[in-house]
C-alpha cells in the first residue's frame, strides 16, 4: 500500500512542480509577500490607535499621534488594491521578462488603467474626489485582474516588438520610457473604452461587476472553514511527499483569506464586529510552525540520543516558524509511522480554534498581517486579545506533544530497537 501511494504521488511530482513554477501563481505569491511590509505598518498603527488597554490607546490620543496612525492605516490597509494592482504586473513582467525589464513601467500603466475604471464623485463647487471604496480591501480582485491582464499585454508588445526604438546613443532609461509608450497608450485607451461600458450596465463600474461576479462568489467558495482544512490537508499531504506544498497552494487561497483580513482589520478600526473567524492571520496563527514544535519537544526528552540530538537542533528553528530541519532532518517526508499527525493536526487544530471562537470563549482575529520568522506568541500577541495567545500556546506546547506522542514513542521504539541490534552485532 505503502509503494502504491508512493509511486501515485511520484507520478503526479511532474505536474504539481510544473504548477508550482506557473508564472501567474508565483506572480501572485511574490505580489502579495511583497505586501507585507505596508500592511504590517498599517496593521500596527490600526492596533495602536484602538489598543485593548485604555492606558496605551489613551495615551496614543493624548499625545496627539492617533491622527498620524489613521493616516497610516489608510495609506495602507486603506488603499491595498493600489498595491496591488502595481506589484502584480510588475511582478509579471519580470516572470516573463527577466532582466531585459523589471518591470516598473508595466506597474505604473496597470495604476494608471485601474484609476481609469475607478468611478470619481464631484462636489458641490465643482471639484473630484476619489472615493476610496474600490481602493481597499472591496477592490483587490479588481486590482489583481487587471495588473496580470496589463502586465500580460505589457509582455506581448515587449515581445512582438510593438515598442518604439531609440538610437543606440540614447540613455537607457530614455529608451524604456519610449519602449513603455505604445502599450500604454493603446492599454490605456482599451480600459477608458471598458469604463465607459461599464458606465453603461447597471453595475455601474468594473470594480461593482468584479466584486459582485468574482470575489464574493469566491468569499463564499474559499472563505470557509471547509475550504481552509481541504488546503491545509493538500499542502501537508504534499509536504508528506517532499513537495513544496505552501508554495503550490497558498497563493491560490491568499487573496481570498487576505482580503478578509482586511475586512476584520476595517471593522476593528471602527468599532465594529468583525464579520469573519478565519482568515490568512487565523490560519498561519493556529498553524504556526506547521505544528510541530510539539514533535520538537518530545524528541527533546526522547531515550534515542539520536532524536535527542535533533530536538536541540530543531527546537529553537520551530519557535521561529521554521520547520525544514524537522521535515527534512527527522524526517517527516515519506515517513508513514508519523503521516496521520504531519497530515491531519493542522487541521484538527484549525477546528478547534475555529469553534472555540464560534462559541465566543476565544476572541475573533483582528486581521493583523505579520512577517516571517517571528517567534511563538508574537502572531497571535498582535490579533487584539489575551486570549488568542493562550489559544495559540496552548495548541503549541499541550495539545501538539499529546498529539504527537504515542506515533512519535513507536517511532522511538524501533529506533532504540535498531540501536540495540547494531551495540549487539558490533560485540
Amino acid at each position: 500500500m505503502k509503494d502504491k501511494v508512493t509511486a501515485f504521488f511520484a507520478g503526479l511530482d511532474p505536474y504539481l512542480n510544473k504548477l508550482s513554477q506557473n508564472r501567474y501563481l508565483q506572480t501572485l505569491s511574490g505580489a502579495m509577500m511583497s505586501l507585507m511590509g505596508p500592511l504590517f505598518i498599517g496593521s500596527m498603527a490600526i492596533l495602536l490607535n484602538v489598543f485593548p488597554i485604555k492606558a496605551v490607546s489613551g495615551f496614543v490620543k493624548n499625545i496627539g499621534l492617533s491622527p498620524i496612525l489613521n493616516n497610516a492605516s489608510t495609506f495602507t490597509i486603506g488603499m491595498m488594491a493600489l498595491y496591488v494592482v502595481f506589484l502584480m504586473a510588475k511582478t509579471l513582467v519580470q516572470k516573463f521578462l527577466g532582466a531585459k525589464d523589471e518591470g516598473t513601467m508595466a506597474g505604473v500603466i496597470a495604476l494608471m488603467c485601474f484609476f481609469f475604471v475607478t468611478p470619481s464623485g464631484a462636489l458641490k463647487d465643482g471639484s473630484s474626489y476619489l472615493p476610496t471604496t474600490w481602493l481597499g480591501a472591496q477592490g483587490v480582485f479588481s486590482a489583481m485582474i487587471i495588473g496580470l491582464f496589463v502586465g500580460r499585454m505589457y509582455v506581448l508588445f515587449k515581445e512582438r516588438d510593438w515598442t518604439i526604438k531609440m538610437p543606440a546613443g540614447v540613455p537607457p532609461m530614455v529608451s524604456q520610457v519610449f519602449e513603455s509608450l505604445l502599450p500604454a497608450i493603446a492599454l490605456g485607451v482599451f480600459f477608458i473604452v471598458l469604463s465607459w461600458l461599464f458606465s453603461l450596465l447597471d453595475v455601474g463600474s468594473m470594480h461593482q461587476f468584479i466584486y459582485q461576479v468574482v470575489q464574493t462568489p469566491l468569499k463564499h467558495i474559499g472563505g470557509n472553514i471547509g475550504a481552509m482544512l481541504l488546503v491545509s490537508i493538500l499542502q501537508q499531504l504534499l509536504w508528506f511527499f517532499g513537495l513544496h506544498g505552501t508554495n503550490i497552494l497558498m497563493p491560490i487561497v491568499t487573496p481570498i483569506w487576505m482580503a478578509m483580513d482586511m475586512e476584520n482589520l476595517t471593522a476593528f478600526q471602527h468599532g465594529q464586529p468583525l464579520p469573519n473567524i478565519i482568515g490568512l492571520a487565523f490560519f498561519y496563527t493556529i498553524t504556526f510552525s506547521a505544528s510541530q514544535i510539539g514533535l520538537c519537544i518530545l524528541m527533546n526528552f526522547s531515550k534515542s540520543k539520536r532524536y535527542r540530538d535533533l530536538g536541540c537542533l530543531t527546537i529553537i528553528p520551530s519557535l521561529f516558524g521554521i520547520n525544514e530541519p524537522t521535515i527534512f532532518g527527522l524526517p517527516t517526508v515519506l515517513n508513514f509511522k508519523l503521516a496521520i499527525p504531519n497530515i491531519f493536526l493542522n487541521s484538527v487544530e484549525l477546528i478547534f480554534a475555529y469553534v472555540l471562537i464560534k462559541i465566543g470563549v476565544v476572541a475573533r482575529f483582528m486581521g493583523t498581517q505579520t512577517v516571517f520568522g517571528l517567534p511563538l506568541g508574537f502572531h497571535a500577541a498582535i490579533q487584539g486579545s489575551a486570549s488568542i495567545i493562550i489559544l495559540q500556546l496552548f495548541l503549541c506546547l499541550i495539545v501538539q506533544p499529546l498529539a504527537w506522542y504515542p506515533f512519535f514513542k513507536s517511532l522511538e521504539k524501533d529506533d532504540l530497537k535498531a540501536q540495540a541490534a547494531m551495540a549487539q552485532a558490533q560485540k
